[in-house]
């Protein structure tokens, strides 16, 4: 399925519907993650990102939703990221949209919460995927060589470090299944390395001493 396209949201949607009856589940994957300077990034690619992660994601919800308020019952988890809460330079678009996910998620939940539908938050940190490798393989494309050559070096350093520590995808999957087997689940639930640290750390920070240790990190 292609969650930029409208015909095959709809086509995947009514094809589980004929087969299945109904959708009780659904959980929204699909990221692209573009790393590069707001300043080389052609728009055209910010807006694909956007549209995989937040515009694809809103129009499927649409459209399971009316059999989940018919069913009076249904849980839309939203993968989210460490991401939606705490930003990278160089990640601008990025956390753009996984910002407006938790927004999103948020203001969702309580519009569904009448009709018997959960709306689930995941935050995964570090996490193995080929979504980091393509990510900086982009970033030194559009700013390896502009006047942010520098700070990309230093983030896809960082990165690197990350991808030794990464969790494996399970622990993802089974903070999912978690939260779809919980009765009253929680709101989000957070996993794979670094993910809490970094969590409690923004919370206790303030802006500009995040700021600076954040970008320590990348020298």
């Amino acid at each position: 399925m292609d969650v930029t396209k409208e015909e095959s949201l709809v086509a995947c949607v009514e094809q589980i519907l004929k087969e299945a009856g109904s959708i009780d589940i659904l959980i929204n994957n699909a990221g692209s993650g573009y790393y590069g300077a707001l300043e080389d990034m052609p728009i055209s690619d910010a807006k694909y990102q956007l549209e995989v992660n937040v515009f694809g994601v809103a129009r499927l919800i649409q459209l399971v939703l009316p059999g989940m308020r018919k069913n009076n019952y249904g849980k839309i988890v939203n993968i989210s990221s460490v991401g939606g809460k705490v930003t990278l330079p160089m990640g601008v678009w990025y956390h753009a949209s996984k910002f407006a996910i938790e927004g999103l998620s948020d203001a969702l939940r309580k519009e569904v919460k009448p009709f018997g539908i959960d709306v689930i938050v995941i935050e995964p940190g570090g996490t193995k995927s080929e979504m980091t490798g393509l990510g900086t393989e982009y970033m030194s494309r559009v700013s390896g060589n502009t006047a942010y050559s520098s700070l990309a070096k230093g983030v896809i350093k960082m990165y690197a470090a990350v991808e030794k520590d990464a969790a494996d995808p399970i622990v993802i999957a089974k903070l999912i299944k978690k939260g779809i087997e919980a009765t009253h689940p929680k709101t989000r639930y957070v996993g794979a390395s670094g993910a809490k640290m970094m969590l409690f750390l923004r919370k206790i920070m303030s802006d500009k001493l995040f700021d600076r240790m954040i970008m320590n990190q990348l020298k």
